[in-house]
């Protein structure tokens, strides 16, 4: 038989000395013997390598030429796959670094096995560039691991397809009862992402400017998506005397996009900014003292000024009295133009115990700054995402903060069909109105979950059959955020709760704190008093991950 009509699968282990020991050499073997056994045997070859170090691997991949490569040890999930040093200790590789090694063998290997806890994250990386990759999306068992193998193999000696042979990996897990088969995860290029089928269909080149959707979208990005007239009325807002603006809206809305453009203007005018993120453990959030001193030190810093609140620190008078004179004497005469202050975050402090005195002072310089010359030039941006309710244990009075009957009132919503088709085209995209309809059914018009669609399909990483289909599943684009909503749910033992807004298709009534930390996530909308999930991703997600019945 010729050389070259051998397929070939590479077997790299790493088993380092300062890790829990794993029975790599007997998963190697277990894999012999089903080839082995196999009446195809002469067709196939694996080659094995063990004690694998990082620099290696782009060695064997030049000289062994394989197909298939597998590779079995430990994963830590985000931040990479475990090899060995030269010291056989344990040394990790991102996703990134190894999506990198395989773009450079994409045109020849055809499937990657990663057969090691939590490497969900480098497959994902990896199936930028290679057609089928498996992973894991949590922890696997040494015998799980073992069992896959086997039925993977065996159905790949038996010239069964790759999808074939990743079910017959599961069953075999299975069929030793091993409750684990929810544990592997395929990625999988759909028949319509071939070259020829792309050619086909005239979709256009990738455009050279894309960007991840990760984080606040940049100020000369060219997927900001206006949302007039909010924008100007924050433009506005910020310009006038003793200006306090609310923003408000569940994660990954735009907030940060927002607050972005509106430090840009501020600068612009010449205004000085100072932005904190209340993120903090129990030790200032539950001491009043405390957390102003680190509140004036923090801004202090910020304006570049030294910090000199023990100067105004006077036992006499409260820790509010000492932090507003700190203000009035100190800084807003040190800062000859206005100041900016953007709190974000601030919703950390709805249930702590400082919550009332904190929200009612910001509210006390903002009413100060309607008649006091001094206070004019304060400017104060409080973001959080979700309104406070007085039904949900807030520790403060809302008609003495900032959030009732004062200031600008900004919430952001949702894209609308024309913005999503905006963004479509930015994107380099062609999709018809029904298919942007479709999306918008899976995802709503969620601006990080409309971008994350649009970036994986331009980079031409998935199809648009393909991204709906997975889109609610592991092995979609969506995968890593659903799980950090799972983890989230979890948490705050909230998952009862979303296991009865999906076990329906009608919106259904919750408790209301419950509802209101359901909101806060991102994972429901409203309807009057009632909930439901605000699109089919978390319901399908959910129904699947929490064994709802339908």
């Amino acid at each position: 038989m010729n050389n070259n009509s051998i397929k070939k699968i590479l077997i790299l282990a790493a088993n380092p000395i300062d890790s829990v020991r794993l029975s790599l050499e007997r998963e190697v073997s277990e894999i012999r013997t089903t080839l082995q056994l196999s009446a195809n045997r002469a067709r196939f070859a694996i080659e094995a390598r063990g004690a694998v170090c990082p620099d290696d691997v782009q060695k064997y991949m030049y000289d062994i030429k394989p197909q298939i490569v597998h590779f079995s040890g430990h994963g830590e999930g985000h931040e990479g796959l475990v090899f060995e040093d030269e010291d056989d200790r344990a040394i990790l590789v991102p996703g990134k670094v190894l999506s990198n090694l395989f773009e450079l063998f994409s045109d020849r290997v055809e499937c990657v096995v990663l057969n090691s806890c939590y490497s969900i994250a480098q497959a994902q990386e990896i199936f930028k560039h290679i057609p089928y990759v498996v992973g894991m999306n949590r922890e696997i068992g040494d015998l799980a691991a073992r069992k896959f193998s086997q039925g993977f193999y065996r159905a790949i000696w038996d010239d069964r397809s790759i999808e074939e042979a990743f079910e017959s990996g599961k069953n075999a897990m299975d069929l030793a009862n091993i409750d684990e088969s929810l544990t592997p995860v395929l990625f999988k290029r759909s028949t319509s992402d071939s070259l020829a089928e792309r050619l086909r269909q005239r979709v256009p080149p990738i455009p050279a400017n894309l960007e991840e959707p990760e984080g606040a979208v940049s100020l000369n990005s060219a997927f900001y998506i206006d949302r007039s007239p909010m924008e100007g009325r924050c433009y506005e807002a910020v310009a006038s005397r003793g200006a306090l603006i609310r923003i408000k809206a569940p994660r990954l809305m735009g907030k940060s996009s927002l607050m972005l453009r509106i430090r840009d203007r501020s600068t612009q005018l010449g205004y000085r900014i100072v932005k904190l993120k209340l993120e903090f453990g129990n030790s200032l959030s539950n001491d009043l003292d405390r957390f102003l001193r680190w509140f004036c030190a923090s801004i202090s810093q910020e304006l570049g000024l030294s910090n000199k609140f023990d100067d105004w620190d006077n036992d006499i008078f409260t820790s509010k009295d000492n932090c507003t004179t700190y203000f009035e004497s100190y800084l807003l005469k040190a800062i000859t133009t206005p100041i900016v202050l953007m709190l974000d975050k601030v919703d950390i402090l709805f249930t702590s115990p400082i919550a009332g005195d904190f929200f009612g002072l910001l509210r006390v310089w903002h009413e100060m700054s309607k008649s006091e010359q001094i206070w004019e030039n304060l400017r104060l941006i409080v973001v959080y995402s979700q309104e406070p309710d007085s039904r949900c244990d807030i520790k403060f009075d809302l008609d003495r903060s900032p959030f009732q009957n004062v200031g600008v009132d900004i919430e952001l919503a949702e894209f609308n069909l024309s913005q999503v088709k905006d963004l479509h085209t930015r994107h380099g995209l062609r999709w018809s109105n029904a298919e942007l309809e479709e999306l918008m059914l899976m995802v709503g018009g969620h601006p990080y979950l409309i971008r994350v669609a649009l970036y994986h399909t331009a980079r031409q990483y998935v199809s648009f059959r393909q991204l709906l289909d997975d889109a609610p599943t592991e092995a979609g684009v969506y995968s890593g955020h659903l799980r950090k909503c799972f983890d989230c749910l979890k948490n705050h033992n909230l998952l009862a709760a979303m296991q009865q807004v999906v076990a329906t298709d009608n919106p259904v009534r919750l408790p209301v704190k419950e509802a209101y930390q359901l909101y806060s996530i991102g994972l429901i909308s409203r309807q009057g008093n009632d909930v439901m999930p605000s699109c089919d991703l978390y319901r399908l997600y959910f129904r699947d991950r929490l064994g709802v019945n339908r």
